[in-house]
């Protein structure tokens, strides 16, 4: 599989995906190999608005950073067999994955495309002092780099600068983020949504690059966090920068609501309203006499007389509106002139079930996140300005709002502290049916670090032992609580050069397989990454089948063949099994080819005839993977 993908990617040009798609759904369009755009435009030309002008995000790497996001990853997936297996992680559906982010969404995709209900990322932003530098482990020579996106060589060798000697500028940014986001965007559900954390440092420049990626129309919010609390009195220019910003885009128009469900438990109806029932509500407006002198005056009771007098920022409606709100008995008169007059706000007239959200975030600040992962971890602050738990509860409701009764999928490809773990876990604990993904790449810390000095070599080997503490303290706090807070681990790895030399030279026609290339990877690290390209996620239920005294997995429409030595005899009670187990139906026979000899290939291709020929009339796909 990794030699085809090799073979694959040397191959792949910028905008093949695209292309693709529009011969599926436009082949009319296509004559000969080109592509008429006119013929498109007549297409969509009573849909869409078709412009000439126009403005777009442009920085040097962008067609290499979309290249980066077509190509497919050539990393396996080893599963830590060891703490999978464990009874509180054996059955979980929360997935940790230690890897780079980008070779991570590219697997993910093969089983979760369309499938993720909320992702919420903080990213490196570029401050340079959180240490951003953009390289990435693509081998394209400069001759290999101007062919694939039809540029010349200068510009080549200047976008291969970019990668290979690291930087920090802004157009490095944006190539390391655009495959990401791309990805992302496809792993989102219809109605899902993303919510990204940055600052000013790179805030313009990502709100151009998600318009391009999800579109200006999905734009949510451009949501404000006020993250510290006192002004800060040591700035050089004299303003404290005491907000973040967190962008959130739909997956599509329309697709998503914010906001909380209406709580109807205020409504009721004591005076049996013929309306129905209802609430009251304040009626203060927000301006004073001199920006809205029309709204400032004193307010009579026509039946009692009573005057009350008008508050310090007016009434909310101005002296005809408020007339007629008398008029239909929708206005509350206290007993007496020191109250003030309310409104009755009926049940009926609530246009949504679901109350706004504020664009501003300012009920928890950034120190809470480092109060609480130095409780966490017994008084030691390994991570500067972690955050809050609560913060990040408050944006995954969001994110899963409308669909607290149904099983959804959270997605951070930026694990770092595991904070989006830890606030998931407590969701999770308060009833809510969801399950985590977190991405965190094997980055180092630094030899003189705290964390490094008690033990911590990776980010991610921190980040894991942050959700196991945090689920420990859940299930001491609820004891009686049984739900799911394990995890499943998985690590993605390169194969080494010696394994591809040796793909390279393995031939398919030999008398013999190659058991080196099982034992380099392992049982389970290629059957883990066949089962997630073949859409069954990281958490599958296999059997292992013992047939004959060799071992094949199966689930659903595949079956695995990995282990090498399949002999005559095994082929043949594998043939039996089909005819005579009416529940054994795999329509999809995976083999590892270099596990098998050519004689060993040929023999089950020929049982299978007989399968295909046989009372099941199974039509059984042979897939031969190297």
């Amino acid at each position: 599989m990794i030699k085809e993908i090799i073979e694959n990617n040397n191959n792949i040009a910028l905008g093949a995906k695209d292309i693709e798609i529009l011969k599926e759904h436009f082949p009319a369009c296509f004559r000969n190999g080109s592509f008429d755009i006119e013929r498109l435009k007549e297409y969509i030309k009573d849909k869409v608005n078709v412009t000439e002008e126009g403005y777009e995000l442009r920085f040097l790497g962008k067609n290499y950073a979309r290249l980066l996001a077509s190509l497919d990853t050539t990393t396996v997936i080893v599963p830590d067999e060891e703490h999978n297996n464990l009874p509180e992680n054996k059955d979980s559906k929360n997935i940790y994955i230690s890897g780079d982010n980008l070779d991570a969404l590219k697997h993910l995709l093969k089983s979760y495309a369309g499938c993720i209900k909320c992702i919420y990322i903080d990213p490196p932003y570029n401050t340079g002092s959180d240490e951003f530098i953009y390289t990435d482990s693509f081998n394209f020579t400069v001759e290999e780099l101007a062919s694939k996106l039809s540029i010349s060589e200068e510009q080549a060798s200047r976008i291969l600068d970019l990668t290979r000697r690291g930087s920090a500028t802004h157009s490095a940014w944006l190539t390391f983020m655009l495959p990401r986001l791309l990805l992302a965007r496809d792993l989102l559900s219809k109605e899902g949504v993303i919510f990204i954390s940055i600052d000013d440092n790179e805030q313009s420049n990502l709100k151009l690059l998600c318009d391009d990626i999800f579109g200006e129309e999905n734009l949510i919010c451009s949501f404000i966090w006020k993250k510290r609390q006192m002004v800060d009195s040591r700035t050089k220019n004299g303003a404290s920068k005491d907000h973040d910003y967190l962008l959130c885009y739909g997956r599509k128009e329309d697709g998503y609501i914010l906001g909380k469900e209406s709580d109807k438990t205020k409504y009721s109806n004591p005076d049996n309203d013929s309306k129905g029932p209802w609430m009251s509500a304040d009626m203060t407006g927000l301006a004073t006499a001199s920006q809205r002198p029309n709204l400032h005056y004193d307010l009579t009771d026509p039946v009692t007389g009573i005057v009350y007098a008008c508050p310090p920022t007016g009434w909310r409606y101005e002296p005809k509106r408020m007339s007629e709100l008398i008029d239909n008995g929708e206005i509350i008169f206290p007993k007496d002139a020191t109250g003030r007059p309310r409104r009755k706000k009926f049940l009926k007239d609530i246009e949504s079930e679901y109350t706004g959200l504020s664009s501003v975030f300012d009920t928890v600040y950034s120190t809470q996140g480092t109060r609480e992962l130095r409780e966490l971890f017994d008084g030691k602050e390994y991570f500067d300005f972690p955050k809050p738990i609560q913060y990040i509860k408050e944006i995954l409701s969001q994110g899963i709002a409308s669909h607290t009764n149904t099983e959804v999928y959270l997605l951070d490809f930026f694990g770092g502290s595991s904070t989006t773990a830890h606030a998931a876990i407590e969701l999770i604990a308060e009833g809510n049916n969801i399950h985590y993904i977190i991405v965190q790449l094997q980055e180092l810390f630094k030899v003189d670090s705290d964390a490094y000095k008690d033990g911590y070599r990776t980010i991610d080997e921190l980040g894991i032992d942050r959700i196991k503490r945090a689920a420990k303290k859940v299930q001491e706090t609820n004891p009686l609580f049984h739900g799911d807070i394990g995890f499943k681990h998985f690590t993605l790895q390169e194969p080494t050069h010696q394994s591809i030399e040796k793909m390279e030279r393995f031939d398919p026609h030999s008398i013999f397989g190659d058991k080196t290339l099982v034992d380099e990877f392992g049982v389970q690290t290629i059957l883990t990454t066949w089962l997630v390209r073949d859409g069954y996620g990281l958490t599958p239920n296999v059997q292992m089948l013992n047939i004959g005294g060799y071992d094949v997995y199966y689930t659903d429409k595949h079956l695995y063949v990995i282990n090498p030595n399949l002999s005559n005899e095994v082929v043949a009670a594998l043939l039996d099994k089909y005819q005579s187990d009416t529940n054994f139906n795999p329509q999809n026979i995976v083999v590892y080819g270099y596990a098998l000899s050519w004689s060993e290939l040929q023999e089950l291709k020929d049982n299978l005839r007989i399968i295909r020929d046989g009372e099941k009339n199974m039509r059984i796909n042979f897939d031969i993977r190297y």
